[in-house]
């Protein structure tokens, strides 16, 4: 099995926790954006291989994953609702981060300012609604696809959470897992 994606990517981090804590043997391949255009036609990464199945995207290697491990992947509707919220959450930030790395400034354009405003709401949103995963162990996959999303917009100074006590500690209890831990972005 051959996850291909890159070590900062939280969605790629995503999938990387899920097939460890899966006890599932995988090779992460090195990927930069010029590998995943010509290897994907989706032209991002996550994607992985396993013999004949290629799957394009981090939610279906996540499921497949939790499935090989004879684990269920958010069965409820409610846990799936909150992992695709903070997916829209962190398509919106990555978006801006391309943006910019390719030139765009922010302020002067209004698709990039709504996306900011898209941010700052859902992390308020996040934020107030806390009681969902305060202290919950295991987390979950949308527990984990939010704390990918703030341990990675933190360290790509997408966002700043000093004024987010429960966002802060639900990054402190994943970090408190090892899969989670050891898989921490660094430059």
């Amino acid at each position: 099995m051959k996850l291909y994606g890159s070590l900062t990517s939280p969605y790629v981090r995503h999938c990387r926790i899920t097939l460890m804590q899966g006890n599932i043997c995988f090779d992460l391949i090195a990927t930069d954006q010029v590998q995943s255009a010509k290897l994907s036609p989706t032209k991002r990464v996550p994607f992985l291989r396993d013999g004949d199945l290629l799957l394009r995207d981090s939610s279906s290697i996540i499921r497949y994953a939790r499935e090989k491990a004879g684990a269920v992947f958010l069965p409820k509707v409610e846990d799936l609702d909150k992992f695709c919220f903070i997916n829209t959450i962190l398509d919106s930030a990555a978006n801006i981060f391309y943006l910019e790395k390719f030139g765009l400034d922010q302020n002067d354009n209004a698709y990039a300012m709504r996306q900011q405003q898209r941010i700052a709401a859902s992390l308020d949103e996040l934020e107030q609604s806390h009681q969902s995963y305060q202290a919950y162990q295991p987390l979950n996959d949308w527990h984990i696809r939010l704390a990918c999303f703030i341990d990675w917009a933190t360290f790509r100074h997408r966002i700043q959470i000093e004024h987010y006590p429960h966002l802060q500690n639900l990054v402190k209890q994943a970090l408190q897992t090892e899969a989670f831990a050891q898989t921490q972005p660094t430059e």
